[in-house]
């Protein structure tokens, strides 16, 4: 395990790696806490393609990002998580969205908790989940960076076709 930190509009993001692939993107004030004793070293170099991508997805020139990645999770975790990556950029889905395209449209809440559980904010998109009603809900950062990313997102998308 590998970290490092970098700057970022919503505050420092810890990146966290397992063997040169991605495991990790944490906030200031993530809930729930990861612990940064299992980071590992510090090696900034080992982050070179997730920085620069994190850097064009900042500048609006990215909305996918192309990193090998190493989530820890349950098989069911890891279903959620792929799905989250079918949500376009700047469009939002619901957490029932998310159990009926895994083939499990009764467990809503059960997306709900495993959402909350995705170790790669941003680059798995979890913050494009939102409740029933279309109104934010919780978000491992805090809603107000939810609601930061959406719209970073929507006005980057405006401007490319502007």
């Amino acid at each position: 395990m590998t970290h490092t930190t970098i700057d970022s509009p919503i505050g420092e993001l810890t990146l966290v790696a397992r063997d040169g692939a991605l495991s990790g993107v944490y906030m200031p004030e993530h809930r729930p806490a990861p612990d940064p004793a299992g980071f590992g070293d510090r090696d900034d170099a080992v982050f070179a393609d997730a920085v620069r991508q994190l850097a064009e997805y900042w500048a609006g020139d990215r909305e996918a990002f192309e990193l090998p990645l190493d989530p820890a999770g349950s098989p069911f975790q890891l279903r959620v998580w792929d799905a989250l990556r079918e949500i376009p950029y700047g469009e939002t889905r619901t957490y029932g969205w998310i159990a009926a395209r895994i083939g499990q449209p009764t467990a809503v809440r059960a997306v709900g908790l495993a959402n909350s559980r995705n170790p790669l904010s941003i680059v798995v998109p979890c913050h494009r989940v939102v409740g029933s009603t279309g109104a934010l809900t919780g978000y491992a950062g805090g809603v107000e960076r939810k609601r930061f990313l959406l719209d970073h997102e929507r006005r980057a998308r405006l401007d490319s076709v502007a």
